[in-house]
């Protein structure tokens, strides 16, 4: 008797919005022999990396990057722009955004938060009025969420950079990139951000690892003036080490072997490109999810996410347990609902290395979920993203009207 084979046929769909599918081009770099990170080799590695990183975040200031998490980032933009004490104003727009905040007071700071609702991004006029009411400038920083994770709502980053001119504030700005940068376009200098947070698992279409902040001169100068204790997280001795290609203990080798692999796959395929190539699966999953019958959780158009899409479940029907028959029957993962939207939504992600096709395949596992689990839905959500990907790719065929 035939033993049957317990790994599922084909690959796996990762399909939540982050850490992204690696490329196999990066996964074979990742695999190259480590070698001696203080030696010519790596000094040239080194200053590849740091030089092509800038141009994703869209800078010409120094970008250090982490062996580390995301959540890492975090901190060391934390502690070397700020120092114990500070007030920080922060803008509830979802889960991650409220971590940030609970990693501010853990670390002694004075997180103000201005509430929100979930399902919307920064209200930039909010931010500019309670700046002009602090006549004491006891504000230090502004830290906001570009791209919400847990809820698929971006916010407007320039915007918020009007605000704090508007007010005439001095505070610095903080922007969490993690789940938007090299998805969505982002512009660390144009838009006048003082500190960039990434991480390599989304966009960048690595393994998680590694973690990036994008500093400007201002936030240096304000780093010199920091009383927290720092030593692994010091900007100012990694950007020193960083002029000849090292780092001043080990990095993560082969993490920057497929750091440097992915930005050539970034920059041959040129970010204008990349981002138009995010909105377009965004607006294609969109229009299956609104085929469907269900609910967008970002209220606001504008506002749409390109990186991933948060899709409500109908009263009475469970998330969770939709995520878990499509992983069951069509070995795909999606993103669950977290904190207070936990069984509420599930998380389509499509960014990365990621086409027309992958998504097709990734909405049909989800059409054919919603009918196994019984999810009231209308049938033809695939047909939708695919009638808009066709027209995106070579315009309507005669007689149809172009897609809204």
């Amino acid at each position: 008797m035939l033993k049957r084979n317990s790994h599922p046929a084909g690959r796996h769909f990762l399909q939540i919005p982050g850490p992204t599918n690696v490329p196999d081009g990066v996964l074979r770099a990742i695999d190259y022999p480590t070698i001696d990170h203080r030696g010519p080799e790596f000094a040239a590695l080194g200053r590849k990396v740091l030089a092509e990183i800038r141009q994703v975040f869209q800078t010409r200031q120094p970008v250090v990057i982490y062996p580390g998490s995301g959540t890492g980032a975090w901190e060391a933009a934390l502690v070397n722009a700020l120092s114990p004490g500070d007030t920080v104003l922060m803008v509830e727009t979802g889960h991650f955004a409220s971590l940030w905040k609970k990693m501010a007071g853990n670390l002694g700071l004075q997180p103000e938060f201005i509430a929100g609702d979930w399902r919307s991004g920064v209200d930039a006029s909010r931010i500019e009025a309670r700046l002009a009411e602090d006549k004491a400038r006891a504000i230090k920083a502004v830290c906001v969420v570009h791209n919400e994770t847990s809820t698929g709502v971006t916010s407007d980053i320039a915007a918020v950079r009007r605000a704090i001119d508007s007010a005439g504030h001095p505070a610095l700005l903080l922007v969490d990139t993690i789940s938007s940068l090299a998805s969505i376009d982002y512009r660390h200098d144009e838009w006048g951000v003082d500190v960039t947070v990434g991480g390599s698992q989304k966009g960048l279409m690595l393994p998680p690892g590694l973690g990036f902040n994008a500093v400007s001169e201002k936030a240096l100068a304000a780093a010199g003036r920091s009383r927290f204790p720092r030593s692994y997280w010091r900007w100012d001795e990694i950007i020193e080490a960083n002029q000849g290609g090292y780092w001043p203990y080990t990095p993560s080798t082969n993490l920057l072997y497929g750091l440097s692999a992915a930005l050539d796959q970034l920059l041959a395929e040129g970010l204008p490109n990349v981002f138009a190539r995010h909105r377009r699966f965004g607006e294609a999953t969109r229009a299956a999810v609104r085929a469907w019958g269900l609910e967008i959780l970002c209220r606001n158009p504008a506002e749409y996410s390109d990186s991933l899409t948060a899709v409500v479940m109908p009263d009475g029907h469970d998330a969770d347990a939709l995520r878990a028959l499509i992983l069951e029957k069509f070995d795909m993962s999606l993103g669950t609902g977290l904190s207070k939207l936990k069984g509420r939504v599930f998380r389509i992600g499509h960014l990365g290395d990621f086409n027309d096709l992958t998504l097709m395949g990734a909405l049909a596992g989800v059409e054919m979920g919603l009918a196994l689990a019984g999810v009231p839905h209308r049938a033809g959500g695939v047909q939708a993203a695919m009638d808009r990907l066709r027209a995106a790719a070579v315009g309507p065929l005669p007689g149809e009207r172009k897609a809204a």
